[in-house]
């Protein structure tokens, strides 16, 4: 326990950017939080992990880590590398156990995920693939709690992700297996359907909320996510 309040580091996941935590950050800041938003390289697991992990390194003081759909792989294996991390929270976001990736691991098999080729395109860059979601599925994919007129504007700034950040497996022990860990799961999630997000979470022992929205639930429903970053902010003090 710390007697620091902990600074809240968010990390957005693929098919979005940092602009998602907008809602989010305004209630933490409300509450006398400070925030850092990390942008998420979504260039590989170990990479991607690395630069959070130094992010979260010059936060002075106690971090409580908090990441989004892909970013969840990413804060399980930052947090090994980053001393200051007191809590995690995943938020409609991969709790992935070693030797798991975002597109293989034990919660793959549960029903309702709409992710997938006839919804993506796939683009190369310096020989490396990389996926964005089409434009005329992004709502019913990420965001169907949200009205077209926001959604439209998210599948034009949505960051694509390489092939290889999703195949890239979780090396070494999780972070969550160390830390104490809050999940957000999102009921409606067409991208990582809940019932897989409710596994993950149980495996790894977690506080568990539940929340009627979609994998946009950072956007539709950012008080209920504050809410439950709060509690963990809460219990490392």
């Amino acid at each position: 326990m710390s007697t620091t309040t902990p600074t809240i580091v968010l990390v957005h996941g693929a098919f979005g950017d940092s602009g998602m935590w907008k809602g989010v950050i305004a209630k933490l800041q409300g509450q006398g939080y400070t925030t850092v938003a990390v942008p998420n390289q979504l260039r590989g697991l170990e990479s991607d992990a690395a630069y959070v992990a130094s992010v979260t390194n010059a936060v002075e003081g106690p971090v409580v880590l908090v990441g989004h759909s892909y970013a969840g792989a990413v804060i399980t294996r930052a947090a090994r590398d980053a001393s200051n991390v007191q809590a995690l929270v995943y938020v409609a976001a991969y709790q992935l156990d070693e030797g798991e990736s975002a597109l293989e691991n034990a919660a793959s098999h549960f029903p309702g995920a709409k992710m997938g080729p006839d919804v993506t395109f796939s683009f190369e860059h310096e020989g490396e693939p990389e996926l964005r979601v089409l434009a005329g599925h992004y709502q019913d994919v990420i965001a169907g709690d949200l009205p077209s007129e926001v959604t439209d504007i998210l599948a034009v700034t949505q960051r694509s992700v390489t092939v290889k950040a999703l195949t890239d497996k979780v090396s070494g022990t999780p972070g969550w297996r160390d830390l104490p860990s809050w999940v957000v799961v999102a009921t409606q999630d067409h991208a990582i359907p809940g019932q897989a997000q409710e596994f993950m979470a149980e495996r790894a022992g977690s506080h568990i909320t539940r929340v009627e929205g979609s994998h946009a639930v950072s956007i539709s429903q950012p008080d209920a996510v504050a809410d439950v970053i709060l509690e963990a902010a809460k219990a490392t003090r």
